[in-house]
């Protein structure tokens, strides 16, 4: 459990708002009487839950302190960590055996509701707990609170296919990227539609169409990209180490051979590629099998280009050449085995990821067998489901799928009526950078498991990380701004959408994770229109307005949205956009790809970045008008 010292920083920031004292409120002292009931999505009532009432005052209070990236931080989940901290002095009530409950005495003020549930059949939070609500609003009338179940304990993986068979109105999560990330090459599954992606292979097309790619100019110093890759000749052989030549197979299978340019002599080797990885948006890697393990290879961004000068936005990029030929013995060699995108990337992939190692030494990754999966990885002659299925949010669905109609939904996972922050753990242990058990990017436990969806984030933290969060290199110098992709979480819980007195706002709250929206990302709005924000932020809707006075800056509102400033592009995962920028020299500022979740606005100044020089401690992502003004690139 998490540290609740009273004498603490929390304990001390928020001291003065105890029960009993400043919640009441000066102009309207009014006592008055919370009365509900709480209940699962079945409708089933849920007797014996502690409602809490937690004041928005608390929560503002911590939003003001730093948060602590840390196993056992006292303010980085706003409402679990004020009830660790408050438990005696908040307003509660028990939930009779048909759910009722009745908190007499709570006087005026915000506050967020709460409920505890006795045991672990259902999971806390509940959906009244995103937003607070004043005392009266909560009198007025009797409040429905619903809950999220819990999978139990024993319960087991059941596949996509079968969760889809009696929740049709799903479908359209086949056209998701979470569902189409890992493809067979040629056979996409009856799980997977690549209809709102029509560039998603072209890629892939050219190297079915044969390609050979020299790797060259080593660079022993840089990370998984030491070698320079192109698909003409260098000027200069000498600086070649080897040749990857892609050709399509008298098989129809897609194969690479690789041929030692510094020894002739040495035999080259052939691979199978049996998997792409990506394609959706930016890049694609390609996966070849070793064994019985699958390693990633040679990257495509789909925004790249020839021209320009810095290696990382071209079209094709070197991933990891290094495992395939040995500088210091100037020989062809296969990828160590430890290496394997089973041990090293599944995870975050597999639905109901499982790991084991066999009498050879290799790392076998596993996930569940479903009819209509993509491929068998395990050997056991089954199908299994290669990518993000269903029970990666809802959990694993055997006790569901078995429970009689009225007790299904307290055996599945709701998100949406989890605390925003439990639910918005659901992927943000895949979209951060800590280390797991296995000391690498793998989200694990010490049984090289994931988390189960309605993990708080201190359990998270304390049994599936060895390091909580990403490394310094994959933030820009100041310490803030994610650099890496896959941080989108990193960033979000720093922001304020994560710690507010108002609306604690949840991952799905902007997304869509079933698919049934086309935006981009799968935004519930488009991001290009200022709808996307203002639905929330009503008092910003003369977006205008609100850049003259704020940002003082006079381009037309038409020309720009609440995005182009509160979401940046500082991560890069392909070639970055490039767009309206003369940087083809590799030079000049770069507009990355991925969008920070700070939602902050980056200045030329870098105010308050300590020891960066001004202008150095990130890319600023602004051209033209706001360069010439306030977002000034041409220091970089």
């Amino acid at each position: 459990m998490k540290k609740s010292i009273v004498g603490g920083l929390l304990s001390l920031g928020v001291a003065f708002l105890f029960y009993g004292s400043t919640f009441s409120e000066a102009k309207n002292p009014a006592v008055v009487t919370v009365k509900g009931v709480v209940e699962d999505v079945s409708g089933q009532k849920v007797g014996n839950a502690t409602v809490w009432l937690i004041p928005a005052a608390d929560v503002t209070a911590m939003a003001k302190t730093p948060i602590e990236i840390k196993k056992d931080a006292t303010n980085d989940e706003p409402l679990e960590d004020n009830l660790a901290a408050n438990r005696d002095r908040y307003f509660k009530a028990k939930s009779s055996a048909k759910g009722k409950f009745s908190v007499a005495g709570v006087t005026g003020g915000k506050y967020f509701l709460y409920v505890e549930p006795a045991d672990n059949r259902y999971l806390p939070g509940g959906d009244k707990s995103r937003k607070s609500l004043t005392s009266s609003e909560l009198a007025a009338a009797p409040v429905k609170i619903k809950v999220s179940g819990n999978v139990p304990a024993d319960a087991k993986y059941v596949g996509t296919s079968t969760c889809l068979a009696c929740h049709g109105d799903h479908e359209d999560f086949k056209s998701t990227l979470h569902r189409n990330g890992i493809q067979v090459i040629g056979k996409p599954s009856k799980l997977q539609d690549l209809s709102r992606f029509p560039q998603f292979n072209d890629g892939l097309n050219k190297l079915m169409a044969g390609t050979t790619f020299w790797f060259h100019s080593y660079d022993k110093t840089r990370s998984f990209d030491k070698y320079q890759i192109s698909d003409k000749a260098p000027a200069d052989l000498s600086s070649v180490s080897f040749t990857a030549t892609f050709f399509k197979d008298t098989d129809g299978k897609l194969k690479f051979r690789t041929e030692n340019a510094r020894d002739p002599a040495d035999p080259a080797r052939a691979y199978p590629v049996e998997l792409t990885y990506g394609g959706g948006v930016q890049k694609q890697r390609y996966l070849y099998r070793v064994g019985a393990n699958l390693f990633p290879f040679v990257q495509y961004n789909s925004q790249g280009d020839a021209a320009y000068g810095d290696r990382s936005r071209k079209p094709w990029r070197d991933y990891h050449a290094d495992w395939l030929f040995n500088e210091e013995t100037k020989k062809l060699a296969n990828p160590v085995q430890g290496k394997s995108f089973d041990k090293e990337c599944a995870s975050c992939h597999y639905n109901g990821y499982t790991l084991t190692k066999n009498a050879a030494g290799d790392y076998i990754a596993g996930s569940v067998n479903d009819a209509d999966g993509e491929m068998d990885i395990d050997g056991d002659g089954e199908p299994n489901e290669i990518n993000m299925g269903c029970e990666t949010c809802h959990g694993p669905g055997s006790a569901h799928v078995e429970a009689p109609e009225a007790m299904k939904a307290a055996n599945i996972v709701s998100p949406a009526k989890l605390a925003a922050e439990r639910s918005s753990m659901i992927c943000g242990q895949c979209h951060s950078r800590p280390q797991g058990n296995l000391k690498n990017d793998q989200p694990v436990n010490a049984d090289n498991k994931m988390m189960l969806p309605g993990t708080s984030r201190n359990t998270y933290l304390t049994q599936y990380t060895i390091r909580e969060d990403a490394a310094a290199k994959d933030y820009w110098p100041d310490g803030l701004h994610s650099k890496s992709h896959h941080q989108q979480y990193t960033d979000f819980i720093k922001s304020s959408k994560h710690r507010n007195g108002n609306h604690l706002v949840a991952c799905a709250d902007c997304h869509e994770p079933h698919g049934k929206t086309k935006f981009a990302h799968q935004m519930k709005l488009d991001s290009n229109s200022a709808e996307s924000c203002t639905t929330c932020h009503k008092n910003k809707t003369d977006l205008k307005q609100h850049m003259a006075v704020t940002a003082k800056c006079t381009v037309a509102a038409d020309k720009i949205t609440c995005s182009s400033c509160h979401n940046t592009k500082t991560m890069q995962t392909g070639a970055g956009l490039g767009k309206g920028m003369d940087g083809r020299d590799g030079k000049n500022y770069w507009l990355n790809d991925i969008t920070s979740h700070l939602y902050d606005v980056p200045r030329k100044d870098n105010v308050g970045v300590k020891g960066v020089e001004p202008g150095k401690a990130m890319p600023i992502p602004y051209t033209n008008k706001c360069g010439a003004a306030c977002h000034n690139t041409s220091a970089l």
